[in-house]
């Protein structure tokens, strides 16, 4: 299974990300994240990554986030609904998002990362 990461062009921590594995000749598939977002499979994929944290993968600083109030609703929202909302708008969705076959990130940060990429 290759490396998956999805980004958003816009993104400077997105860029950041990719110039950091392409730095490291780190071989990955690159998806756009705001018009073929991670799948329901996907998400539960990193949702156990995350120890079952399910704010982890909302891009909670995003518009999209504050606009539908999702700070107040997201406690009492299902799993299977959370993972649908995401499923179906990448704009919610924490990024970069990288699926590898043992691993899963949320969000970028050099020191994290280097420890699944030596």
């Amino acid at each position: 299974m290759p490396l998956t990461v999805y980004t958003y062009a816009k993104c400077s921590t997105c860029r950041d990300a990719v110039k950091w594995l392409q730095d490291r000749k780190v071989a990955f598939v690159e998806k756009p994240i705001y018009t073929e977002p991670p799948t329901v499979a996907e998400l539960k994929r990193m949702l156990a990554f995350q120890d079952g944290n399910l704010r982890r993968l909302f891009n909670t600083s995003g518009i999209q986030y504050r606009a539908l109030g999702l700070a107040a609703k997201l406690p009492t929202m299902s799993e299977a609904d959370s993972l649908a909302l995401l499923a179906k708008e990448g704009r919610l969705v924490k990024r970069p998002f990288v699926l590898g076959q043992d691993f899963g990130l949320v969000g970028f940060d050099a020191e994290r990362w280097g420890q699944h990429f030596k």
